[in-house]
């Protein structure tokens, strides 16, 4: 019993025991320490952050899209709508599977492959979470129907109603206002930070024409919207709201029933008309034929329809009046007319006989006339009414490439017009310069004398030709082309580009001889101007598009009809008081006096007159597929060859 008791020691015991309990309050201690610690980081020192969140879960920002602004033309006909449509968007995160999904939507609706493909690239996009990408555009009431039955089956699937564009007139303003279409991934590549909030939740943008050049203005400002949902995603309230901010509606020069005169004119005829407000320099017409349907576009176009506008031989997509480059031909003589008048070059006296050729001294090589005698004893004023290459070769060997470069860059020629249309390219007017630095090549004398007649190098975009006769038309007073009349409430004023300073003398001379094109027994024009009760002034013009031999005579049978002559006229009314400036170009049509006089004597009949035409809409049938040419037609551009016009009365 003793030994036992000596094996029990009660001090160690004790202080075990003491240690643990010692231990164990330390431990709870910690503990509750912690626990306060961490209640206080969350109540106190992360409380906004974590309440973010919580609202985050239940609170959405979605996006509101501005309503684009309207574009009218210059009588306030509506020519550029926002119509709703109803669209079939998808939700991915609120969406388990989406192949499985959209799967379940081919049966119910019509999905091609090309929506799918535009959905899953529209996935990649930056955006917002939650935010619903579409996936069809313009459901029927029995599509909406279907989805709606199926609504149960399929979480994460809307329908919206949005505005989408619309395009009333069609084709008859394709070229020049544009259209609208899915914001693509380049495009997505090259917004700066601030575009990119701009268009979070915009879904399309201004591609081409007017729709691009003032997309700033037309977009408005998105607004956004803060909702509250439930654990399904469904919205229960809004919270608050910032209304997106409208965009500004656009107020054109364009003139639409001068629009449809034109196309009426022009007809099935591949070339462009580009008519201008003498006073103002505002654009009241500017068609490309043929042309096409922006509305095709807004929405995503087809395959079917792509190809088939790409690959027509006419190639509508081009726009001829703006990009297409011709050889001016001799819509420019006047303008060199006044080049020799101005320079002293010439006097108004000055004379030259007029075999029917030119040549220079010490070259076996003939420089034709398109009248092949010749026009017997020519001065400049004969010179203009009668369209003589001969006295216009020898008047362009006098002033030299020099002063011919210098004076035709005052009206315009060789360089952009600055007109508000996106995609303008400039023309050439050349110039020692440009050939050395282009050809590496030096200039030579039959170059200068081609140009003098507005082939070799020369070319020239309808617009570039419409300004360069409207700056005759003022007198000299060079005025920017446009479009836009007025954004907003702001009015644009007219731009002097600069003046042209010639003495009146010779501005009346040329005049005259301008109006006796249109008007004399004699004048290339005279048939387009026959019975009119107002007087007009105009100058004709014939292109070659491919070189014939210095021996050969043009044949029209024996070429093919795209490889013929292009027609050409340049012209303003009324004579006494220019209030309009045209320029007409007709592809392989061959007389500019035959072909693109009598469109231009239209549309002067219908500014002035109110005689306008309706066109026949003309759809595009060859669908052939023969690739996308960088231009419409081979321009002539050798200089060391025997080139003429031919401008038959």
């Amino acid at each position: 019993m003793q030994e036992q008791q000596q094996f029990k020691n009660y001090h160690l015991e004790t202080r075990t025991f003491s240690n643990r309990v010692l231990f164990t309050g330390l431990l709870i201690v910690g503990l509750v320490l912690i626990l306060l610690a961490r209640y206080y980081s969350l109540q106190i020192v992360d409380y906004e952050n974590y309440a973010t969140q919580s609202d985050n879960n239940r609170i959405l920002v979605q996006t509101i899209n501005p309503q684009r602004g309207l574009i009218f033309d210059r009588d306030g006909k509506l020519l550029a709508d926002n119509r709703p449509s109803y669209i079939l968007s998808l939700v991915p995160e609120n969406i388990a599977s989406l192949d499985e999904t959209i799967a379940l939507l081919r049966q119910l609706v019509v999905v091609s492959d090309k929506h799918i493909q535009d959905f899953y690239k529209s996935l990649k996009t930056n955006r917002r979470p939650y935010q619903p990408i579409p996936l069809r555009y313009r459901l029927t009431e029995e599509e909406i129907a279907k989805i709606a039955v199926n609504e149960y089956r399929l979480a994460g699937v809307e329908v919206q109603a949005q505005l989408v564009r619309d395009y009333p007139e069609g084709d008859l303003f394709a070229h020049s206002i544009g259209y609208v279409g899915k914001i693509n991934d380049r495009e997505w590549s090259r917004f700066d930070e601030e575009e990119v909030r701009r268009y979070q939740g915009a879904h399309t943008i201004g591609k081409i024409g007017i729709e691009k050049f003032y997309e700033d203005s037309l977009f408005g400002e998105i607004g956004y919207r803060h909702v509250e949902i439930n654990a399904r995603m469904r919205v229960l309230r809004t919270l608050e709201q910032e209304n997106p901010v409208q965009g500004e509606d656009l107020s054109l020069h364009l003139d639409t029933r001068l629009q449809k005169t034109a196309f009426a004119a022009m007809g099935a005829r591949r070339g462009a008309v580009v008519a201008i407000d003498v006073k103002t320099g505002g654009i009241l017409s500017i068609v490309s034929s043929p042309s096409y349907d922006p509305n095709l576009f807004v929405t995503g176009i087809s395959y079917k329809d792509y190809n088939a506008l790409r690959g027509s031989l006419d190639i509508p997509l081009f726009d001829r009046a703006i990009q297409g480059r011709y050889p001016p031909a001799s819509t420019i003589k006047p303008m060199m007319g006044l080049a020799g008048l101005s320079e002293q070059v010439i006097s108004q006296s000055y004379k030259i006989f007029d075999p029917g050729y030119y040549q220079l001294e010490n070259d076996d090589r003939l420089y034709r006339d398109w009248k092949r005698h010749g026009h017997g004893i020519v001065n400049v004023h004969k010179a203009i009414v009668q369209s003589s290459d001969t006295f216009f070769y020898d008047l362009a060997f006098r002033m030299g490439i020099d002063r011919i470069h210098r004076f035709g860059s005052q009206f315009g020629l060789g360089q952009p017009t600055g007109v508000d249309i996106p995609s303008e390219r400039r023309g050439l007017w050349p110039s020692r310069e440009w050939k050395k630095r282009a050809r590496q090549l030096p200039w030579f004398p039959g170059d200068t004398i081609n140009v003098g007649i507005g082939q070799g190098f020369a070319l020239a975009t309808p617009l570039q030709l419409a300004v360069m006769v409207n700056t005759i038309a003022n007198r000299g007073k060079h005025l920017k082309p446009q479009v836009v009349k007025s954004i907003g409430e702001e009015v644009l004023p007219p731009e002097v580009l600069n003046y042209v300073e010639i003495d009146d003398r010779h501005w009346d001379f040329v005049f005259k001889a301008m109006k006796d094109v249109m008007h004399a027994p004699n004048g290339t024009a005279r048939r387009a101007a026959k019975n009119s009760s107002y007087d007009m002034a105009g100058k004709t013009g014939t292109a070659q598009v491919v070189g014939i031999k210095q021996n050969e005579k043009y044949d029209s049978e024996a070429l093919k009809e795209r490889h013929r002559d292009h027609a050409l006229f340049v012209g303003f009314a009324p004579y006494d008081d220019p209030q309009i400036a045209v320029a007409v170009i007709v592809e392989n049509a061959e007389s500019g006096s035959g072909s693109a006089a009598p469109v231009a004597r239209k549309m002067f009949d219908a500014h002035l007159l109110g005689q306008y035409l309706e066109p026949e809409r003309v759809k595009v049938k060859d669908v052939k597929t023969v690739g996308y040419p960088i231009e419409p037609f081979v321009p002539f551009q050798r200089g060391s060859l025997a080139v003429a016009q031919r401008e038959s009365p």
